[in-house]
């Protein structure tokens, strides 16, 4: 009866010893075949953007009592920690400055724990076959590039250089709009003909990232310009009539991708000294992308939740910018409405620009200082914001 026992107990301890020996080679077999299948798609933004994403995750939920530290080394990781958790939140309110903090951040992690050489970066953007950047590409990189020497004022210092805010024509339009192309952003991509470090590469790359993860899409670095307001979603068809005319006649929806018919989602325009811009080479590219942005704009101070049955928010951002956020189905689409007020800078003599001007500012200077009831009245966009006392 021992013997029998015993030849049991053997014929367990080898079946499982067997089972242990299989299991090891097993995931030494995957570690060696996760190595192998490495390639240039690790590099893609897609993937660099899941590993941020993954990696602020786990500093920000990290147990720091687990993982055995000194008092003095706690105290800093947890200071760290809650900085972070405080930078995270705060950016998204537009918050230069946590903005700043997260980016930084962003570019430690690509360049320390993600490796991104100068080899490799190409393969998010491809910095070095021009042909191949979008318009998106280039106007970042024109933008980041500008900032570098005109800081907020970059977007105004391009716009005045290359004439951008004139009324022009374009194929399918009767009348003359005011927009920026893409084709005058490649132009203005060729004439400059920048020559790019590896640290420039790596901080367009970052923002690329960042204002996917965290910020407000395309119009992210846009947003923080000295300009007079940004708007998204309030031009073009809405997604929800694109699948009607898709179920009713299919034909005709070829048509509208045919002519390339702008979407809601292909909406964005900027104010710019009383004109309303509309920046055609940028898109959000999904309807999805702008819910998202609609749904963090608002958030400064927690103004409540935007629902179905309270369609719209009107509230302020941290840099003192009035936000309005509308969905459906109080309107056809998601949209926002950013309004930027630079009133520091802004003076009659700026803002009133036509002959006889002098006697018009005097008029306006008396009518104030007599204390009289005013009246501006005017269509939208013509600067009706800049009274004498800088308010609407």
């Amino acid at each position: 009866m021992n013997f029998i026992n015993l030849f049991m107990i053997l014929v367990v301890l080898a079946g499982a010893g067997f089972l242990i020996a299989r299991n090891l080679k097993k995931k030494q077999d995957e570690k060696v075949e996760e190595e192998v299948q490495v390639d240039d798609k690790t590099y893609t933004l897609e993937k660099m953007t899941a590993f941020v994403k993954k990696r602020l995750d786990e500093i920000t939920k990290i147990n720091l009592y687990d993982i055995g530290l000194s008092e003095e080394e706690l105290k800093r990781r947890k200071n760290k920690k809650y900085e972070l958790k405080k930078a995270l939140k705060g950016c998204t309110y537009g918050d230069v400055n946590d903005k700043k903090y997260v980016k930084q951040l962003i570019y430690d992690l690509l360049l320390k724990e993600y490796e991104v050489t100068e080899i490799n970066i190409s393969t998010a953007i491809p910095f070095d076959v021009p042909s191949l950047l979008t318009g998106q590409d280039k106007f970042e990189i024109i933008l980041y590039m500008y900032k570098q020497e005109f800081g907020y004022e970059a977007l105004t210092e391009i716009i005045k250089k290359y004439d951008l805010a004139q009324l022009k024509y374009v194929t399918g339009e009767a009348k003359p709009t005011y927009v920026i192309t893409e084709e005058e952003i490649n132009d203005i991509f060729e004439k400059e003909a920048f020559v790019l470090t590896f640290e420039d590469k790596l901080n367009v790359v970052v923002q690329r990232i960042y204002q996917r993860y965290k910020g407000y899409s395309s119009i992210d670095e846009i947003r923080d310009m000295n300009i007079d307001g940004i708007s998204g979603g309030v031009s073009g068809l809405p997604e929800s009539f694109l699948s009607q005319v898709a179920q009713i006649d299919g034909d005709y929806l070829e048509q509208i991708v045919e002519h390339k018919v702008p979407r809601a989602c292909d909406s964005i325009w900027i104010m710019f000294q009383g004109k309303s811009i509309r920046l055609a080479f940028l898109s959000f590219g999904t309807e999805a992308e702008l819910k998202r942005v609609c749904q963090n704009i608002y958030k400064y101070n927690n103004p409540g939740q935007l629902s179905d049955t309270n369609g719209y928010k009107i509230n302020e951002m941290k840099d003192g910018s009035r936000v309005v956020v509308v969905r459906p189905s109080m309107s056809e689409t998601w949209a926002f409405f950013v309004r930027k007020f630079d009133v520091k800078r802004a003076t009659l003599e700026q803002i009133v620009r036509f002959p006889g001007k002098e006697e018009t500012i005097d008029l306006l200077k008396y009518l104030v200082k007599g204390a009289r009831i005013i009246s501006l009245t005017g269509e939208q966009g013509c600067r009706k914001n800049y009274n004498a006392y800088g308010n609407d």
